[in-house]
């Protein structure tokens, strides 16, 4: 009966490797009797995003074949059971963190978020990168102004490697530079997983201190996909005030939180926190409410990271592809501040 299980856990692959899980030895101690069946999946990873899926088919499957037996699968993580090498080589290696950028829903300025927090990082030292995992609305190029770019492909170590594009000292790749605005509409999600896998593990990074990963707005199967195929030291929440974008934090700050996931949150950053005139500088005015993603923070034991005001350079910046950390010294200041506390989270305490 034993070799009957073996044969059906052949029949159930994990979705990284491709590898059945008696070939990966995740399929590890067994026990049958007459009245229970108790299998151990031995999985090598600390958080494997897909252990509890594989669980539940697992359990399915035994209880299918074996209704009168009780069926017990246990799961246990960060072991040393044997893996498959990964299909594709990956170009990740040099990149000493990854962080990513997250939001709840859409609107709240993320993608702005996350292309003046490299500004800032890269005015501290440290060397940059983005990865534009945002398929559906890719817009990292147009926050750089190098929406023209056609990347190179290039052969080392009998690879072929896809050169990123570089803008104020940013190295920088996504699907944007690939497609037409409209096409990415009409992907299905097995398509835009496979394609971040090319641009995560084929981009010619070299090496960085920070790379940050421009999520999707929402949680689903293409956070899935960054969380397993990149060793993510930390996300980062972006909102605004109103209290529907901050509903949607929960959302997020659950993904990250699950146990299958066990990704650590930086903390909170307020977007579009209050509106400024240039006339008036030292005016605000609350246009989305007041403090919401801080009163979440508070009450959730996150840090609240800073508030980011709206103000007319933010808003050029983007539409001109020169984020306004580079050439507001009040804008600098705010992102500084920001990016000196999400390094104290992971570098200092990584």
């Amino acid at each position: 009966m034993e070799e009957e299980i073996k044969t059906l856990l052949k029949g159930i692959v994990h979705p990284e490797t491709g590898a059945n899980l008696v070939e990966s030895g995740i399929a590890g101690a067994l026990t049958v009797d007459t009245e229970k069946i108790v299998l151990t999946l031995q999985f090598a990873k600390k958080r494997d995003p897909f252990a509890l899926k594989i669980k539940q088919q697992v359990e399915t499957c035994l209880k299918e074949h074996y209704p009168t037996r009780a069926t017990t699968v246990i799961v246990r993580e960060g072991t040393t059971a044997p893996r498959p090498e990964p299909k594709t080589k990956t170009t990740t290696g040099g990149i000493a963190h990854v962080i990513a950028i997250a939001s709840g829903k859409g609107g709240v300025g993320k993608s702005t978020v996350t292309a003046n927090l490299a500004i800032a990082l890269r005015n501290l030292g440290y060397r940059v990168g983005i990865l534009d995992a945002d398929i559906y609305g890719p817009s990292q190029p147009k926050m750089f102004g190098v929406e023209g770019y056609l990347p190179d492909a290039v052969r080392e170590e009998d690879e072929d490697r896809i050169v990123p594009a570089e803008s104020m000292e940013i190295k920088l790749m996504s699907i944007g530079f690939f497609i037409k605005p409209t096409d990415a509409l009409l992907w299905r999600g097995a398509m835009a997983v496979n394609a971040l896998k090319q641009l995560i593990h084929q981009t010619r990074w070299g090496t960085l201190d920070f790379l940050l990963a421009d999520l999707p707005p929402g949680t689903g199967d293409i956070h899935l996909s960054i969380i397993n195929e990149l060793k993510i030291d930390t996300a980062v929440i972006v909102s605004t005030p109103q209290q529907i974008a901050v509903a949607d934090v929960a959302r997020g700050v659950e993904l990250f939180r699950n146990e299958q996931v066990n990704i650590p949150v930086a903390g909170i950053i307020e977007n579009m926190a209050w509106f400024t005139p240039e006339e008036l500088p030292d005016n605000r005015y609350y246009l989305f409410g007041r403090g919401g993603a801080r009163r979440y923070a508070e009450e959730n034991g996150i840090e609240l990271l800073g508030e980011i005001p709206i103000v007319q350079s933010i808003m050029e910046g983007s539409d001109e592809g020169n984020p306004a950390v580079g050439i507001d010294p009040r804008v600098e200041k705010w992102y500084r501040t920001i990016a000196q506390r999400i390094v104290e989270k992971t570098v200092n305490n990584g």
